[in-house]
């Protein structure tokens, strides 16, 4: 490279530099205004969760329990840990949320109160599946062997047996109640206890209970263990759609025959049953994306077909006691936005929490974007016009005489070496060049006024 294509190349990159560093200062003031507000309104919106959750699950082996470890391992992936919290049940689970112990909770149908549990802030994020009234008793019990088939069907036939109802926290006690009752019977007309499921599994094998009631998923391992045990009966619910009637919350359901064990045809005939719909609950403090990757993660636990529901049969928002967050409505039935597929989910939660923001500052920031150019261009021209403050002085000697000659030529000298180191786009040129026009000029007037002659041309502009 030549001495003069090296200069070129040094002045053009010294000229880019100072490009970008006037347009950066120029835009300073509307940068800092726009980085302030979108600063205010990432804490104001809080839009990345916590790390951590809790969710209140059944007790261990439960369904409840199993699932809650399938919603732990999805939110993993996406770095949030989930706390399971074990409890007696949906009861349970719904007293954590309520006192604010647990942010997410699996609570069934009838437990929830509509009006009180919606005024303290617990919302639904949509009914995941249904959770059959499971009565097992022993088919050597002489009352089912006076009944034709061997087999009960209705509840009043329970009297005076050892019945257990699960758990207080269960919640299970409370709807038998209130079956009982439909029934015209008091609960002491029966043994009741209250052992938990894996207890009331051993005392029913054991002989020591005649009957138990349980409220679960069919993916208990405790249910699919008692439907196979040929000393065990399932009582079935001839009467279902007159207790949906009068209990809303339950829904009519059928276990079909051969659905537990094909190749063994069990159960060797339909058997009519009622269900509750078990929802997964969460309190309005609960994180707004946490709630989200809660209902996204239902629909990858829950979509499935299964004994009682086809498939995305659930999860649903139709059966829903409590009003859904517009998470679970948007991650159930909505459509997920095409940056989903592509971005990790923290940068995803973060665009869709934050573009109504970024709008609305470019919409506020294009007005005030105007005011740019104009302090751009005072910025470029002041690097020229400011030494005509300079030139003017070096004038004023010149008309009133108050000025040494050499002193004031050597003055316009180092103004015209300024000059050439001045470097400006070329659509600013025409001003550094009439800096230097009138530095000569003064020059000029400088040489002319004290009588020196200037042998041969005299020294023009440079550059």
């Amino acid at each position: 490279m030549t001495p003069i294509q090296q200069w070129h190349a040094t002045r053009t990159l010294r000229l880019v530099l100072q490009t970008v560093r006037d347009m950066l200062v120029s835009m300073g003031p509307l940068l800092l205004l726009g980085g302030g507000l979108l600063v205010a309104a990432y804490w104001w919106l809080d839009p990345q969760p916590p790390r951590q959750v809790r969710l209140a699950t059944g007790p261990s082996g439960s369904a409840y329990a199993n699932f809650g470890e399938g919603y732990a391992r999805a939110l993993a992936r996406e770095g949030i840990r989930v706390e399971l919290i074990a409890s007696e049940g949906a009861q349970d689970d719904l007293g954590h949320l309520r006192a604010g112990t647990a942010d997410v909770g699996f609570v069934r149908g009838g437990m929830a109160d509509p009006v009180a549990d919606t005024e303290s802030g617990i919302v639904s994020l949509g009914s995941l599946f249904y959770e059959p009234i499971w009565i097992f008793y022993r088919r050597d019990l002489p009352i089912a062997r006076r009944q034709t088939g061997g087999e009960l069907q209705r509840l009043g036939q329970l009297r005076g047996l050892r019945v257990s109802v699960d758990q207080d926290g269960s919640g299970v006690p409370q709807i038998v109640e209130k079956l009982l009752t439909l029934n015209g019977l008091k609960p002491t007309d029966l043994q009741l206890s209250n052992l938990p499921p894996d207890a009331a599994g051993a005392a029913l094998r054991e002989g020591r209970i005649d009957a138990a009631v349980l409220i679960s998923a069919p993916q208990s391992s405790l249910i699919r263990t008692l439907l196979r045990d040929p000393a065990m009966a399932l009582m079935a619910f001839e009467q279902n759609e007159a207790y949906s009637r009068h209990l809303p919350f339950l829904s009519m359901v059928t276990l079909p025959r051969g659905v537990v064990d094909l190749a063994s045809d069990l159960p060797r005939h339909d058997v009519p049953l009622l269900a509750t719909t078990t929802a997964l609950l969460a309190r309005e403090q609960t994180h707004p994306a946490l709630r989200q990757l809660f209902a996204q993660a239902a629909l990858g636990q829950h979509s499935q077909a299964g004994w009682f529901n086809g498939a995305r049969d659930f999860p649903n928002t139709r059966t829903s006691e409590l009003p859904v967050s517009a998470e679970g409505d948007r991650a159930i039935n909505g459509t997920p936005p095409g940056w989903a597929r592509y971005l990790p989910f923290w940068a995803g939660n973060l665009l869709e929490r934050m573009w109504l923001v970024v709008g609305g500052l470019l919409v506020l920031m294009l007005p005030l974007s105007r005011v740019v150019p104009p302090l751009y261009t005072f910025r470029v021209r002041s690097r020229v016009f400011r030494w005509y403050a300079r030139l003017r002085e070096v004038e004023a000697k010149l008309e009133t005489g108050t000025g040494e000659r050499e002193a004031l030529l050597d003055e316009l000298d180092e103004l015209d070496r300024v000059t050439h180191r001045i470097a400006v786009p070329l659509s600013y040129a025409e001003e550094l060049y009439a800096l230097r026009n009138n530095i000569y000029a003064v020059r000029k007037r400088l040489l002319a006024q004290r009588g020196r002659r200037v042998d041969g041309e005299l020294e023009g502009p440079s550059g």
